[in-house]
């Protein structure tokens, strides 16, 4: 019989259903906090992971959320622009305020407050990839359409 989900994955699990949404969650012995992590985890490539940073608008104080594919490292400056807005770092506190997760298992879904969205690119390349799912052990697998469907987010160039 499979283990209950911790309280965070289960909010995760049921958001997803609640959406229409046939991913499962799964929690993880091993720890899924990066992208590299995630990947040995799941065993798949790091650039299937997608990584769920959390940025606030410098002059609006909103939060914007960014879906990177594994290995990228996200252009502040680009987000900025597509955004109308500098945007910097938001810290953990922000983080769960903003999202209901903590930094390591923020999930594309399931935030108190629909967030703005941009999605790397190069995410689409895949035919499945893998998010966060509440907790720093636990994600679901799902394609770069489900997360579009999911987040509303804008593709868009990242890097």
């Amino acid at each position: 019989m499979a283990k209950a989900l911790s309280t965070s994955a289960q909010k995760v699990q049921e958001t997803l259903k609640a959406q229409g949404f046939a991913c499962e969650v799964v929690e993880l012995p091993d720890s899924t906090r990066t992208a590299v992590e995630a990947a040995q985890a799941v065993g798949c490539s790091v650039g299937q992971i997608v990584k769920s940073l959390i940025f606030k608008g410098s002059q609006s104080g909103k939060p914007v959320l960014v879906v990177a594919s594994g290995p990228n490292r996200v252009n502040e400056k680009r987000v900025g622009e597509l955004l109308g807005e500098p945007i910097e770092k938001a810290n953990a506190d922000f983080v769960r305020q903003h999202t209901g997760f903590a930094v390591g298992g923020v999930p594309p879904l399931g935030h108190p407050e629909p967030l703005r969205t941009f999605i790397d690119e190069d995410l689409l390349q895949y035919a499945e990839i893998w998010a966060a799912a509440g907790t720093p052990h636990a994600v679901f697998r799902l394609t770069p359409v489900d997360l579009k469907a999911m987040t509303g987010g804008q593709v868009v160039s990242i890097k």
